[in-house]
């Protein structure tokens, strides 16, 4: 739709009472089925997408503010706004309104919300009432005209018509000129009276008012009268600072006189609002929701204003980025700069992406490079603001030119770096500006916001990045304050002497803590390049030390770190951990602390019991082997009985494991054994003679040569087997003539029976295999020992 007139930008209120953009499109009343009645329509100009579908309610108060503003209430705390980019859209959509109403065009409102009984009471009077008669404006008349200014604010049909009978004949201007009247004559009662109406008439929340109420000619009277509150003694100066104290500085000439006036006019309003107004009750909070919407659109008018000056825009960075600009110019450059993010905040979506990318693209990042490393605190103060407006808005633009910087330069002049050092160098005491900073360090190195699809290396290049050029600086406090495992002896008492890295100085041991805080949450969401970093550094063992300090906070910090450590359990952290020897200054704390039953002593034991729950057996037998005799005594949690249980588990399941093993594999040549010596007897000697272990079992054969490889005694027996059988085969062909005919078979001559070879085999094998270390004479005869073959003789 090319029609600008229709052209519109969608808000809501939100719980704050801040406006929130909903986006632009265009704007039409048309007749819809569903809701079966008017409706206003807007359709977003990107996409088409339906940004907002509202029936035209009989009942609903519509206002018109400001001629391009529409504001109505939905639903309870649901307020809406339609800001139109031309006076003529708005007035179109306005009469649609009134004709849906039937309403006069005219009005600028076409109803307030009321209850029941009042809209009973108001049917009920007569017509003639429905008019407020305002009294002459008179010096002599301003007390009842602030009884009647404060009667109606109860009532919202009451509140229309006075806003209505004040908007003509000039009345709010008649008004004012009495008060520079009653100024000149010192007339405190009059004073105080002007105070009421002028209060009440704010309270009536008409942008039509404030349009007249806060023009060049009349602004300062209101302020005038605000000053003669009744319940002060004294009246406030607010003139005074706004026309002496408070001065407008133009940074650049503005050549727009328009835009000159809005400036003015919007600070001052706010300084209305903010300063001389006192805060509204619960019941009040509505009053001035239209004077909040006047501030907010006069921004965003004024932003709109300003982007569109390229000019302008342009000779304020030529300025800021020129070497020779004097500090107290540049001071004012960089405010100015403070401000302006400040007010592109009211902007839409679109027009802030806008917004930010023109500055990117004039040299924000790098100007700030400069103003970041300046002397003076309001510079640097100003200077992280609009960092930070930067990184809330977009930290991967931040990232992209920090990665884009000579490389060749020397690190600190990069733009984290200087962040980091701002961090580091803050004079707060209560570290205020490195709180901030490291908020917004947090958020760039934060993968999270390192996803976009149009650049899936960015988490990459950038962690490296970091960890290359930026890491060791910011670890520099930490490795510095832990350089001995001692605390710090430089505070002693009388000495004037301050170390700047002594871990046991409030101030050092807050930006430890901050340090500290970072680098977990690098722990947690930088697996590879964090633990490359602790490995190297042995950063663990350095951050331990601070387990001495004094102050319990940085102690928790030191605990925090070590448990996110286990917490990721990694094998390689654990065995860092056990080869160092760790947990020794763990425990050595938990010991000095006693049975004092306090967070420090929670949180030890918390990561004890994690380690035992999570059943980390690397860690548990280091703990238990190392530290149990020093912790054995620990009985008031049974945390540590755990961990010995747990190790006594495990040792017990090695050993059942380890047996079993040996047991299957003895076992399996048992049976072996049996099956070959169970064979047919009446297999000839050419059978016995193939009847080879590693030909008939080459299974159990393979677990014979493993056992024999490993040393096994099973080993031993199985080999003085092997080697009497091979020998009794050879010899089975000689045994008929040595043993007897008795031994011999019936029908067969000269032939040994298996029967008997068998039996011979039997015993010549236990009295090898059983006792061959025996040293008894007496019981060489093989066949005398049948009492020492207890597993055969079965």
């Amino acid at each position: 739709m090319s029609d600008t007139r229709r052209r519109v930008k969608v808000y809501t209120l939100n719980e704050d009472r801040q406006w929130d953009d909903r986006g632009t499109g265009h704007v039409s009343s048309t007749f819809v089925e569903r809701l079966k009645g008017i409706s206003l329509l807007v359709r977003a100009e990107s996409d088409g997408s339906l940004l907002l579908e509202s029936k035209i309610s009989p009942n609903t108060a519509y206002q018109k503010q400001q001629d391009t503003l529409i504001v109505w209430s939905e639903a309870e705390n649901y307020d809406l706004a339609l800001s139109f980019q031309e006076k003529a859209g708005c007035d179109e959509i306005w009469e649609k309104i009134c004709q849906v109403q039937g309403k006069d065009p005219a009005l600028e409102i076409t109803q307030d919300p009321i209850d029941e009984s009042e809209e009973e009471r108001f049917e009920e009077m007569p017509e003639t009432s429905h008019l407020v008669e305002l009294p002459p404006c008179e010096l002599a008349r301003l007390e009842e005209i602030a009884d009647l200014v404060t009667s109606v604010l109860s009532s919202p049909i009451r509140r229309e018509k006075l806003a209505l009978a004040l908007m003509s004949e000039g009345y709010m201007k008649k008004l004012l000129q009495l008060f520079q009247v009653c100024e000149d004559l010192d007339n405190r009662e009059g004073l105080h009276h002007l105070y009421e109406i002028v209060r009440g008439v704010l309270f009536l929340n008409k942008a039509a008012l404030f349009e007249v109420m806060f023009s060049d000619d009349c602004i300062m009277d209101v302020v005038g009268c605000l000053e003669f509150d009744p319940s002060l003694v004294q009246p406030k100066k607010h003139r005074e600072f706004l026309t002496k104290t408070a001065k407008f500085k133009e940074v650049i000439p503005i050549t727009d006189s328009e835009l000159r006036q809005k400036i003015h006019q919007t600070y001052r309003v706010q300084y209305i609002q903010d300063i001389i107004l006192p805060t509204p009750s619960v019941f009040e909070e509505n009053f001035l929701s239209t004077l909040t919407s006047f501030i907010f659109f006069n921004k965003v008018e004024i932003v709109s204003m300003l982007q569109e000056d390229e000019k302008f825009l342009t000779e304020v960075f030529a300025q800021l980025t020129d070497e020779a600009t004097e500090d107290g110019k540049r001071r004012e450059l960089v405010n100015f700069f403070k401000e302006f993010c400040a007010f592109s905040q009211t902007l839409q979506p679109q027009n802030r992406d806008a917004f930010f990318k023109t500055l990117a693209n004039l040299g924000i990042l790098p100007a700030l490079e400069i103003v970041m490393g300046m002397d003076d605190l309001q510079v640097r103060a100003a200077a992280t603001d609009i960092f930070s407006y930067l990184v809330e808005f977009s930290p991967s633009m931040v990232r992209e030119f920090v990665m884009q910087e000579p490389q060749q330069t020397d690190d600190d002049v990069l733009l984290i770096n200087v962040v980091i050092k701002q961090m580091i160098c803050d004079s707060d005491p209560e570290l205020g500006g490195a709180v901030q900073l490291m908020g917004l360090l947090r958020t760039l190195i934060d993968p999270e916001n390192m996803l976009a699809p149009t650049n899936k290396t960015e988490k990459t290049e950038f962690l490296s990045f970091f960890y290359k050029y930026c890491m060791q600086v910011l670890t520099v406090p930490l490795l510095a304050s832990t350089v001995d495992e001692k605390n710090c002896k430089d505070l002693q008492e009388g000495s004037t002497k301050i170390n700047p890295v002594c871990p046991d100085h409030f101030q050092t041991a807050q930006l430890l803590a901050l340090i500290l805080e970072l680098l977990t949450f690098c722990v947690e969401h930088h697996t590879y390049h964090i633990k490359t970093y602790i490995m190297n550094k042995d950063l663990l063992r350095r951050v331990l030390v601070l387990m001495n300090s004094k102050h319990t906070f940085l102690a928790l910090c030191a605990l925090r770190f070590m448990r996110r450590i286990i917490g990721q359990k990694d094998e390689y952290y654990n065995r860092y951990i056990v080869k160092g020897n760790l947990f020794e200054p763990v425990i050595n704390t938990l010991l000095d602390n006693g049975t004092r039953y306090n967070l420090l002593n929670s949180a030890i034991i918390e990561l004890f019991e994690f380690i035992k729950v999570e059943d980390i057996k690397s860690l548990i037998a280091h703990i238990i082997d190392n530290y149990y005799k020093a912790l054995e005594s620990i009985e008031y949690v049974q945390t540590f009985k755990g961990l010995k249980g747990r190790y006594e588990q495990e040792k017990d399941r090695q050993t059942l494991r380890l047996n079993s093993r040996y047991r299957r594999d003895a076992r399996t040549l048992d049976e072996d054994e049996e099956m070959w010596f169970n064979e047919d007897e009446d297999d000839d000697g050419e059978a016995i003679e193939k009847s080879r272990p590693e030909e008939e079992f080459p299974e159990s054969y393979g677990k014979y040569m493993e056992a024999k490889k490993r040393g096994c005694q099973w080993n031993q027996r199985c080999q003085l087997q092997a080697s009497h059988l091979a020998h009794l085969c050879r010899q089975s062909q000689r045994l008929p003539s040595q043993v007897g005919s008795a031994t011999r078979h019936p029908g067969s001559q000269g032939e040994l029976s298996l029967s008997t070879a068998i039996l011979v085999a039997k015993t010549a094998m236990v009295g090898l295999v059983d006792y061959p270390d025996d040293e008894d004479e007496e019981d060489e005869d093989e066949e005398q020992s049948p009492r020492k073959r207890p597993r055969l003789g079965s």
